[in-house]
């Protein structure tokens, strides 16, 4: 069984906790001490090291959504000269090893694309539990690994447009004879279910402020919805990996890095506005950071222990 399971980002929490975040609202005073932070660590370990970001696509995915997710997870480590970029974005994690210091193995972490597993033929139906999204992570390396499990746009996951995007946790396993535990994330293609709750801003929203949709980057409100959503996962599995990271709140439902900033993509957001972002003037798409092959995209707001703000690229 998963040790833990989070939420992500909604609409709901985008309306309820908008007040506690924007990109220029202090959230707590900034102190060195990470027990005093909006986010308080509570002395557990964070991943270091060389980790592979596995990618167990279950359901039909096209090989051009399939390289959209790819190239954002090639593009957190690789040096782009086009700022803002992803890897700039994903500065801001670093911050939180820093406060952790002597407590974790090692003030480093270092994210790349490992592999790529297949499931098209949907092996265990198109509806799927929670305890079968473990199964599927499973598939994945269970040592120095982030296995993300990513459904299609016609399966149904317990919680999926009800009250969560995805989820992240972690997993024990047994490698070599020696008890290790694996991370693993949960993403699903929202397009076809709910985009107004899982891909806003690319899709008008179900609930709150109405305003028009904004142009998705890579032209695919489903894919565009996972990598917004798999990046704040992402912080959270790095900031909080097995349940006793950085987080405030409930153990079971914490804030973490990326939820604490809930939707907010830029400065100048508030709710049912992403920020002013920047706009790409021949396609009209949306986005705040470069990635590598070209690619543009659209990542939320992270909390910045440093200063005690929700981060922005833009």
């Amino acid at each position: 069984m998963a040790s833990q399971s989070f939420l992500v980002f909604n609409f709901f929490a985008l309306i309820s906790l908008l007040n506690l975040c924007s990109a220029s609202r202090l959230l707590s005073t900034p102190l060195d001490d990470p027990q005093d932070q909006l986010l308080r660590y509570h002395n557990g370990a964070l991943l270091h090291g060389k980790i592979a970001v596995n990618l167990i696509w279950y359901g039909n995915f096209k090989p051009s959504q399939r390289a959209i997710v790819a190239d954002f997870i090639t593009s957190l480590s690789a040096s782009h000269p086009t700022q803002p970029s992803v890897a700039a974005w994903w500065k801001t994690i670093e911050k939180y090893y820093h406060l952790a210091g002597s407590k974790t193995s090692s003030s480093s972490l270092s994210l790349y694309l490992g592999k790529q597993l297949l499931d098209d033929t949907y092996s265990l139906g198109k509806s799927l539990s929670q305890k079968q999204i473990v199964q599927l992570a499973s598939r994945g390396d269970q040592k120095n690994a982030i296995n993300v499990v990513l459904t299609a746009a016609d399966v149904t996951v317990d919680g999926f447009c009800v009250n969560r995007c995805g989820t992240h946790g972690s997993k024990s396993a047994l490698v070599k004879g020696k008890n290790n535990k694996f991370a693993y994330i949960w993403v699903g293609n929202s397009e076809s279910q709910c985009p107004g709750y899982c891909a806003w801003p690319f899709h008008q929203p179900i609930y709150g402020p109405q305003s028009p949709p904004l142009i998705a980057p890579n032209n695919d409100v489903g894919l565009d919805g996972i990598v917004m959503n798999l990046g704040g996962l992402l912080a959270g599995t790095a900031t909080n990996p097995f349940g006793n990271g950085f987080y405030q709140g409930p153990s079971t439902a914490p804030l973490e890095a990326a939820s604490a900033c809930p939707g907010v993509y830029a400065k100048g957001a508030y709710p049912g506005y992403a920020g002013d972002l920047l706009v790409d003037p021949a396609s009209g798409a949306t986005y705040n950071a470069h990635g590598a092959n070209g690619r543009k995209y659209l990542l939320p707001a992270i909390y910045d222990p440093s200063t005690s703000k929700c981060s922005t690229l833009v």
